[in-house]
Order: structure tokens, then C-alpha cells, then sequence
């Protein structure tokens, strides 16, 4: 009889997998990033310092307001990076931006920062469209994961989602985001445990939502009130946030009133001029700093659109 040799049987597993989600891996691995609110102490931020990009540019074409002074628009950037610095942020700079893109400064718009990683966005317009690539280099370099980016036909801004909180987000679609884009934000949302996704219509005429509504405090919010789609209103006031109606709309859409950063819950800081609106926030408890942006404001944007947050809380 044949001898037939025996053969050791295959081992079992012996690479077991780690159990636990990116968010409990964050600080281990990746650093300390993470997003899920407007206001949690505010400890990193993604900013790009303006460059060449806003020496004689076509005012017109980028649709700025007017023409600025390149001098005072970058001083006006570093006096709002100098103050979160003083409040113990790490301010991160996107670098290499090219240098036909004076909107690169409103950084908000390339990136959504979430409990899990960053997602990169997909600007809606041309004149904006691929300032995203190098918002995702730096994300890259300084550590953050990146868990999504916005791609095929698909458009996206960083400002048109904002965390209520860990499980309630406001997302807009509008000009700034089409159907595709707002149902791949949602889908990643809802896969991190969001449960409340509140849609909020952007109306024609305005581009994002933190023009028209932000968060101040945990419980205060002001907002843009004949543009905040009722059912947006309704949802936060059930949730126990006190909606400040912003009193001007000269302060509300020329001075973007509302577009101000919480660097912790009860203290804003946002642009100089709205003495209404300053007043309304600290009747209601909110501590305000207030800096000089009139150059800035030119370009249709202030403090919050020029501000990727990175790390709250």
C-alpha cells in the first residue's frame, strides 16, 4: 500500500481586526481633529493667508463688491488669525494656492470638517473650482483623514452644512450645491450617527447658510429671519435654541451680521459695523469681538467663511 504523505493542516487565524471606529482612533493615530459643532472651544482652524492672488485682479470678474486694498485685506486676515491665536487655536495655512484665485481666502467653502475626518468639497463656480486640491494637500500634510471627497458631477461648499449638534445637521442645497452633492454629504452624515438632517432651501440671490443663520451659543442662534425657511426655525426652536432675529438688514447682507465664528460657546467674534446686531447677541448673553473687515466683506464674505474648523471641543 502506498504510503501518502501527511500534510500539516492550514493554521486558524492568527491577525485579528481592531475594533474600534476612526473617531476612537483620532488622537492615536491621526491627531487631534474633529468637528460636531459651531461653537464647542474652537482649538484648530484651516485659513489661507491672502498671497498674490489679490494684486490687481479683475474685481468684476471674481465678483467682489469693489476694489480693495491688498495691504489692509491681508492685515485684516492676520488681526482675525492673531485672535484666535491669543484664544489658543492652532491656526493651519493652505499654501500654493495659484495665483488667479482671490477667493481662495474663504476657505470654509473647500472643506467640511466632521467627528471622523474631513470632507473635501467641490466648488460649484469655475472661478473656485480646484482650490479644493490644495486644501486636500495640506489636510494631507498636517495629518487630518479625509473620509470623503465630493466628486462626479456632484457639487458641495463647506458652508452650506452646519453641526447643530453631534446628531443634528443643518444641510442646504442652493446654487452652492446641487441634488448629487447634498445626497453624498447626507449619506456620509447619516453613516456617523447624524439622525437629524434638517434641509435648508438656500433662497436665489444668496449663497450659503451661514449668511443667513449661525450659532452663537448652544442655545442661541441668530439668524436672517425673512430668509430661513420656516420649517429650518421650527426644528431649532424645538430643540430648546433661542433664534435671535438679526434687526438690520443692512448689517445682515452688506455686513454679514451673522457670519461671525463661536471660539467658545457665548463668544463671537465678527465684523465691525453692526452695532444692532452686537447689541441684540449681547442682550442675550454673548460676549462679541469685533474686528475690522470692511476690505474682506468685499468679496462677499467675513470671519466664518474664511474659517475651516478643524478641532472644537
Amino acid at each position: 500500500m502506498t504510503k501518502i504523505r501527511d500534510i500539516d493542516a492550514l493554521p486558524g487565524e492568527r491577525w485579528f481586526p481592531k475594533d474600534t471606529s476612526i473617531e476612537e482612533d483620532m488622537k492615536e493615530i491621526w491627531g487631534n481633529w474633529g468637528v460636531c459643532s459651531e461653537v464647542d472651544t474652537l482649538k484648530a482652524v484651516l485659513m489661507h493667508r491672502p498671497g498674490k492672488e489679490i494684486e490687481n485682479f479683475d474685481w468684476q470678474a471674481a465678483r467682489f463688491r469693489g476694489e480693495i486694498d491688498p495691504e489692509k485685506f491681508r492685515k485684516q486676515h492676520d488681526n482675525l488669525a492673531d485672535i484666535y491665536r491669543s484664544h489658543g487655536v492652532t491656526v493651519h495655512y493652505v499654501e500654493d494656492t495659484p495665483e488667479d484665485r482671490p477667493n481662495a481666502l474663504f476657505c470654509r467653502d473647500l472643506v467640511f470638517m466632521t467627528p471622523e475626518g474631513a470632507i473635501v468639497t467641490r466648488p460649484a463656480t469655475a472661478s473656485r473650482r480646484g482650490e479644493e486640491k490644495y486644501a486636500a494637500r495640506k489636510l494631507g500634510e498636517i495629518g487630518v483623514p479625509i473620509i470623503r471627497t465630493i466628486c462626479g458631477s456632484a457639487t458641495f461648499e463647506g458652508a452650506m452644512a452646519m453641526w447643530i449638534d453631534r446628531h443634528t445637521v443643518v444641510l442646504a442645497s442652493g446654487v452652492r450645491t446641487n441634488r448629487e452633492g447634498y445626497e453624498m454629504v447626507e449619506s456620509e452624515l447619516r453613516r456617523m450617527g447624524v439622525t437629524d438632517v434638517l434641509h435648508m432651501q438656500i433662497p436665489y440671490g444668496h449663497a450659503h447658510i451661514d449668511g443667513l443663520l449661525n450659532m452663537a451659543s448652544h442655545d442661541v442662534a441668530m439668524i436672517h429671519a425673512s430668509q430661513v425657511p420656516y420649517d429650518v426655525c421650527d426644528a431649532l426652536k424645538k430643540k430648546g435654541i433661542k433664534l435671535l432675529e438679526c434687526p438690520s438688514r443692512v448689517e445682515a447682507k452688506e455686513q454679514l451680521a451673522i457670519n461671525y465664528v463661536a471660539i467658545e460657546p457665548g463668544l463671537v467674534v465678527m465684523p465691525a459695523g453692526c452695532p444692532r446686531s452686537q447689541e441684540l447677541l449681547e442682550k442675550n448673553g454673548i460676549k462679541v469681538i469685533t474686528v475690522e473687515f470692511d476690505q474682506i466683506l468685499r468679496g462677499f464674505g467675513a470671519m466664518h467663511c474664511c474659517t475651516a474648523f478643524l478641532k472644537r471641543g
